[in-house]
């Protein structure tokens, strides 16, 4: 079985719920939960409670950090496939151009970089 990149992949579950993940934890509600989670884990430590809660605010911090680092990886593999295929298709263009053609590689560049849609 080989690996592909997560850009070559065709939609799927997993890349619609890294995106809509992706969204959600850059919002205002996951920073909110995220206050709360790191609140509990002081109160939890400070107020001295047990073993068994200390260990339960640790392992909540762990998950969750666990979780941000699998949608960062994600998410920074996208951008880096997408900067080079704008990159490639720069290439191409220009490569293209010096020969004194335009053609299949400059319509490519327009449309990999959205040269024609508006703002």
């Amino acid at each position: 079985m080989a690996v592909r990149h997560p850009v070559e992949r065709s939609g799927g579950r997993f890349n619609r719920l890294s995106e809509a993940a992706a969204h959600f934890t850059s919002s205002p509600p996951f920073y909110a939960i995220c206050l709360a989670l790191v609140a509990f884990f002081i109160a939890v430590h400070v107020a001295g409670l047990g073993e068994h809660w200390q260990f339960l605010a640790g392992d909540m911090m762990t998950a969750v950090t666990l979780l941000l680092l699998a949608l960062l990886k994600n998410s920074e593999q996208r951008a880096e496939h997408a900067i080079q295929k704008k990159l490639d298709a720069i290439a191409a263009a220009l490569l293209e151009e010096r020969e004194g053609k335009t053609g299949k590689a400059t319509e490519e560049l327009r449309k990999t970089i959205g040269m024609d849609e508006e703002v």
